[in-house]
């Protein structure tokens, strides 16, 4: 009898086997592309007076490897080709002012990897080989503008354009690129409250000397921004109140950001998600002035502090010494992890992105 039940039994397995594994299979297939995807890595250039270079990160199947880029290790496989599932979306990434399109390619690898095309622009004029927009007079507009053209341009792309699910494009940016991404979000700047602020607080020296502004302490009748300001043709000169809101734009994440020169009315009329984050012991741009004005004055914004961090925590680790004008991009305060606090800021950034472009 015993003998008879388990022949029973056993066949009874060999029957219901075959449909256990297909939908074993099936279920696997469903959640392989987000578990088995890499990042792909190309350069773009977008032609224009003053051409942009792009980082342009995306899914692969092709496994990737750490690629040695100066002081830069992404997780990255070169020229791979692109993976058949559907985009995710598009996320532009702006950098701080001095700053290079592989200074957040960790949290744009993992982009990638889950599943989206990521847009790290290097701001011309404003990168680390040079600063010279700082002066232009034209700033404030020029810096959102040039991450419009590469949206222009992602758009326009026979190979890219047919791949960006509509309605899903969202901007992540530090420090003056949390700037840049709060004005394609809506808010507006008035270029005459970065000198009036510097002239009026001494405890914001970040933010004055990286704006070449006169602070409390110097007695300048003008601000070389605006004397600067002359040497242009009048229209390419920001305007008494900047407004360079792109709708394509569908939420943003703002990191560290520089946010005095907006005004508090335009903060209060995004209607764009915005995830905004502040460094704690933030020593470039004062919080008060910077996050947590746009904290205040953005109650809708999830925002939130992270304890222990600089100002250069949302960038990806260095591996020697960045010197900047802002100082060592690649130090951090005592007893910060950067990172280890990388895992958090990934899946941070990644929740928030998923959740608002669905």
């Amino acid at each position: 009898m015993t003998l008879i039940l388990l022949l029973a039994l056993r066949s009874a397995w060999r029957n219901a086997r075959a449909p256990l594994l297909a939908a074993f299979m099936t279920l696997l297939a469903w959640a392989t592309p987000a578990s088995a995807q890499y990042a792909g890595l190309r350069t773009l250039v977008v032609p224009g007076a003053e051409p942009v270079t792009v980082a342009l990160f995306y899914p692969t199947p092709a496994v990737a490897r750490t690629q040695p880029m100066g002081p830069w290790r992404p997780v990255v496989t070169p020229g791979a080709p692109v993976a058949t599932t559907p985009l995710k979306g598009l996320i532009l990434i702006s950098h701080g002012t001095g700053g290079h399109e592989l200074g957040h390619h960790n949290l744009a690898t993992r982009l990638a990897a889950d599943g989206y095309l990521v847009a790290a622009l290097r701001h011309p004029g404003d990168n680390w080989e040079d600063r010279s927009m700082i002066t232009s007079g034209r700033y404030f507009s020029e810096r959102p503008r040039q991450a419009s053209r590469v949206l222009d341009a992602l758009l326009a792309s026979p190979e890219w354009g047919p791949r960006i699910p509509a309605g899903r494009i969202g901007a992540v940016g530090h420090s003056a690129g949390g700037y840049t991404v709060l004005a394609l979000a809506g808010a507006q700047a008035e270029p005459a409250r970065a000198a009036q602020h510097c002239r009026s607080v001494s405890d914001d020296p970040g933010f004055c000397s990286l704006g070449k502004l006169p602070s409390r302490a110097q007695s300048v009748q003008a601000a070389p921004a605006a004397a600067a300001s002359a040497q242009v043709p009048a229209a390419a000169q920001d305007g008494p109140l900047v407004s360079v809101a792109d709708p394509r734009i569908r939420a943003v994440v703002a990191m560290a950001p520089m946010a005095v020169v907006f005004t508090p009315g335009s903060l209060k009329a995004i209607s764009v998600p915005v995830r905004l984050m502040v460094a704690e012991r933030d020593a470039v741009l004062t919080g008060k002035y910077h996050g947590g004005y746009v904290a205040a004055n953005l109650p809708a914004a999830q925002a939130s502090t992270v304890p222990g961090a600089g100002h250069f925590a949302f960038m990806a680790q260095s591996v020697w010494p960045l010197a900047s004008e802002a100082g060592d991009a690649a130090a951090n305060p005592e007893g910060f992890d950067r990172v280890a606090y990388h895992a958090t800021l990934e899946n941070e950034v990644a929740e928030f992105l998923d959740r608002q472009l669905r």
